[in-house]
């Protein structure tokens, strides 16, 4: 993607999530004011039973945004999602956000753990008390998450957080291909 189409991918991205949150503003229940006049900041809660809800508002931002870049969309895979949560976790239990699992376990390592056939292309993680489109406006703002985000060889993507009682979250997201990318196609002889 060249530069123009990534600046513009990025101000669809910051109109859209500032267009969420005004609209999230005017349904907000009242909130204790700041000096400024606007609300203090809170915590965002995912409450039990939300979660499919969070985890498909993330996959049809990321296929926007893939889409919006010329790459094909992702779907959600059942063995990404598990490493995505065991992550995530771990990162809590850890109290630092790293690509590391407390086992010395990498990104790669823990795919393999819960049975992904394909290749993990990257996982972004992130600690926060925020929304998962606004973790997502974070990572595309990085060019570095951004190209786990938008790698044209992904076609599943696993996404889980972990959520602390003072409401912080540890968020984890990979990206990986479909299996017969990572395998070498057998040949036959004539």
């Amino acid at each position: 993607m060249n530069k123009a189409g990534v600046g513009m991918l990025r101000r669809e991205l910051i109109m859209g999530l500032a267009a969420a949150g005004l609209t999230a503003c005017s349904t907000a229940p009242n909130r204790p004011l700041g000096p400024d006049g606007l609300p203090l900041p809170s915590a965002y809660r995912i409450r039990p039973g939300e979660e499919a809800a969070v985890q498909f508002r993330m996959l049809d931002s990321v296929n926007a945004l893939r889409q919006q870049a010329g790459a094909t969309a992702v779907e959600l895979n059942a063995a990404l999602n598990a490493a995505a949560a065991t992550h995530s976790r771990d990162m809590a239990v850890q109290n630092r956000p790293w690509l590391f699992g407390s086992d010395g376990s990498s990104p790669l390592d823990r795919a393999r753990r819960v049975g992904f056939p394909g290749r993990l292309l990257g996982e972004n993680i992130s600690e926060s008390f925020e929304s998962e489109l606004q973790t997502l406006a974070a990572w595309v703002a990085r060019s570095d998450t951004r190209a786990v985000i938008l790698d044209p060889n992904a076609r599943f993507m696993g996404f889980s957080w972990f959520q602390e009682e003072s409401g912080k979250l540890w968020w984890t997201l990979n990206m990986g291909s479909d299996p017969m990318v990572s395998r070498p196609q057998s040949g036959t002889a004539s």
